[in-house]
């Protein structure tokens, strides 16, 4: 499943794992939160409480987690407080729920109190809020295209 992160200046593209925290969160959006940074890494707090099954303290530059210690989301780019290498490091076992391709740099441009706003894609109610993630000016890769391919063809499969 394909979700959207939306703040101030910038709109990204989550592509969510199979867990079964990811799918906990995909049924509980649309959510909104004022973004706290921790080094290279973005969070904010939730209300939901989703399964701590897998729980790891190895994440990758592009991984979006769960913390269920604090109930957030967060989205790792780069360095965070606790790394020793330019690997993130969170600080707490947390659950990798999905991927993201937005760069560190596109990612940097979110500050500490901007609201970040995550939806599913494709739910046309967000766009009447005025949220269209196409709005950004970010070109997509070739593989966020291939991955938005694949995802309206299987949402078209299952229309059937």
């Amino acid at each position: 499943m394909l979700i959207v992160f939306k703040a101030k200046n910038i709109g990204f593209y989550v592509k969510l794992n199979d867990s079964p925290a990811a799918a906990e969160i995909s049924c509980r959006l649309p959510v909104e939160g004022a973004a706290s940074r921790w080094g290279d890494e973005i969070y904010f707090e939730t209300d939901i409480s989703a399964p701590a099954d897998g729980q790891t303290m190895d994440v990758q530059v592009g991984d979006v987690a769960y913390w269920p210690q604090g109930k957030c989301i967060c989205v790792f780019f780069g360095r965070t407080e606790a790394s020793k290498t330019d690997k993130p490091v969170p600080a707490s076992p947390v659950v990798v729920i999905g991927h993201t391709l937005a760069t560190p740099g596109e990612l940097r441009e979110i500050n500490a109190g901007e609201a970040i706003r995550v939806f599913v894609m494709g739910k046309s109610q967000n766009y009447s809020q005025g949220l269209n993630p196409y709005e950004d000016s970010r070109k997509l890769s070739q593989q966020e295209i291939d991955i938005l391919v694949k995802q309206l063809l299987e949402e078209k499969g299952s229309a059937r």
